[in-house]
């Protein structure tokens, strides 16, 4: 649906257009520009811009469609472009991605938005009280879409390094032995589709900052580079938590083997104790055995001392039994 669509001239707003028919004879007649705000658009709408603004219809279809990487393309006169905005959830540790496409004429921006995200409102909101910077027309515009973008991507990646803080303290804390490595893999998730929102971003900042580019007029490149270094410094931070994240999940595999192998040993040392008092046990049981038999003829049933030397039979099997084990430091 269309969310705004109005006229500016002279570093303010005049008036919201409802017939896109007439928006370009009224901005050129007011030596202004006119700004369209749509939220998910369906092509019935976009059939309608196309015809009042002459989009070009690969332009269009990437904006119809969302799921594009950050791009900057030229169509002529026009410029179009694609940016990411994103903002992280921190109770559930998710990176939500919502998507931007930019039309920029010589008396026009269209702004296309798919996802949830308050950036075209806020430098809405934001030109309209700065007349100055309103006064730069369509280029105000982007400037301000792109700078809120990146400044969301130096937010979140300060909400990620709390959590890696808070990862690496419990991997290699009190608790090493546990196994994270379930949280680490969604968070490194979560930072490999924020990297693929802010990485490529960065060419096209370049490209704003260094090249000529159609309804961008040379003095805006300065302002452009301010944002394309702290889109490199966000790409920079988006790589080392990346990074970092995936040397604590290897320290956290290391270490739940490590106490695996731990427990694997202390389970074959108390097999081994089990299994040696369970030997020694046998002796008194296998002879106590054959004698309560109800049997008469049983070798020393009857001796005057039989019961003494079983007894002694036992114990020394048992006392010989036990050295050798402790000999061989199974008990």
């Amino acid at each position: 649906m269309i969310v705004d669509c109005a006229l500016y001239a002279g570093g303010r707003r005049l008036h919201r257009l409802d017939d896109l028919q007439v928006a370009m004879r009224e901005a050129e007649k007011e030596d202004g520009f006119v700004w369209i705000g749509l939220h998910d658009p369906t092509q019935e709408e976009f059939d309608a811009l196309t015809v009042a603004f002459e989009l070009p219809e690969l332009a269009i279809e990437d904006a119809v469609a969302s799921h594009q990487r950050p791009k900057l393309d030229r169509y002529g006169d026009l410029t179009f472009a694609v940016v990411k905005p994103v903002f992280y959830v921190d109770h559930v540790e998710v990176v939500e991605v919502s998507e931007l496409a930019i039309f920029v004429g010589a008396r026009f921006v269209i702004v296309v938005r798919h996802g949830v995200t308050t950036i075209p409102a806020q430098v809405r909101e934001a030109l309209e009280g700065d007349p100055e910077m309103l006064q730069h027309g369509p280029a105000a515009v982007l400037h301000g879409i792109l700078d809120k973008a990146v400044d969301q991507y130096l937010d979140v990646t300060a909400a990620i390094e709390v959590d890696l803080d808070e990862i690496e303290d419990q991997v290699f804390g009190d608790d090493p032995g546990s196994d994270h490595a379930e949280r680490i893999y969604k968070l490194k998730r979560e930072v490999q589709q924020f990297r693929r929102a802010v990485v490529p971003l960065v060419g096209p900042l370049t490209r704003l900052a260094d090249e000529t580019v159609p309804n961008i007029p040379a003095y805006a490149r300065p302002y452009f580079r301010d944002v394309q270094d702290h889109a490199l410094h966000a790409a920079e931070l988006v790589e080392a938590a990346d990074t970092l994240l995936t040397n604590v999940m290897q320290a956290d595999l290391a270490q739940v083997s490590m106490e695996q192998n731990r427990v694997g040993i202390q389970q074959n040392s108390d097999m081994r104790k089990i299994s040696s008092w369970a030997a020694i046990a046998i002796v008194p049981t296998a002879i106590a055995g054959i004698y309560g038999m109800n049997f008469d003829a049983i070798p020393w049933m009857h001796a005057p001392h039989g019961f003494s030397v079983v007894l002694g039979v036992i114990v020394v099997v048992c006392v010989g039994l036990w050295t050798a084990f402790r000999r061989n430091k199974w008990l």
